[in-house]
């Protein structure tokens, strides 16, 4: 059973070594994820999964113990998702992130593990796998790393695209009232258009949440600095 789930986005940016003078610029947002990481703690789970984009077309998993870097971002950074043998190979920079959360906030409230979404993922296997994942404990918290667009300005990724800020305006309010159906609907390419990197993560969350009455969700934090929409959310 899902018990609490925390959205948080995944840019290697919220790393303050990865961005060194502009490390400030993101305080917030590592706050509000602190803060979302608190509620996962209070629903007190017998298992996390930090489920968050990966490549391909399908999902991957990385056990408890599993490895990251940030070198390939030019920082002597290194990683490790929850205690473990790690054998699932190198972590994505998604789930590094996540890790490098649970690593700053001293996570030792359940033991955790991974899960890598392919982000052409199809809508119906994303939902599947948020079932899947709910069934491997009595008490499942997710963690659910990933961006909403990356086109909010003329300098960001993915230059100006006016259907950006509108988009990300609904990915704000369906992640902060817990509106699973919202979530379902995503279309896999407006999102791949718009290089958002959350909307498999975000669909594998509302599987997840299938048939879980009296969840409720909170907004914490919704900004697009860089010109990239990240986006806070806790259910519970």
């Amino acid at each position: 059973m899902l018990v609490a789930a925390a959205a948080c986005p995944c840019p290697p940016l919220l790393v303050p070594e990865v961005a060194a003078g502009a490390a400030p610029e993101l305080d917030a947002a590592r706050a509000a994820c602190t803060d979302a990481l608190g509620v996962l703690a209070a629903s007190r789970p017998d298992l996390l999964v930090v489920v968050g984009p990966d490549d391909g077309a399908g999902t991957h998993a990385y056990p408890a113990g599993t490895p990251g870097s940030f070198r390939g971002f030019g920082v002597d950074l290194d990683v490790r998702l929850g205690e473990g043998d790690g054998a699932g190979g190198e972590l994505p920079y998604g789930l590094a992130v996540g890790a490098w959360l649970l690593g700053r906030t001293g996570w030792a409230d359940a033991p955790v593990e991974g899960r890598g979404v392919g982000e052409s993922l199809a809508p119906d296997a994303c939902l599947a796998e948020g079932q899947r994942l709910v069934g491997r404990a009595d008490r499942v918290a997710l963690l659910v790393m990933g961006d909403a667009s990356a086109c909010r300005t003329l300098k960001a990724p993915g230059y100006l695209d006016e259907r950006a800020a509108p988009y990300d305006a609904e990915i704000a309010r369906a992640l902060g009232s817990a509106d699973t159906a919202a979530l379902r609907a995503l279309d896999p390419g407006l999102a791949r258009e718009l290089k958002v990197s959350g909307r498999a993560p975000w669909q594998v969350l509302a599987g997840a949440a299938e048939g879980r009455a009296g969840l409720s969700g909170v907004l914490l934090h919704e900004d697009a600095p860089y010109g990239v929409g990240y986006v806070v959310a806790t259910w519970s």
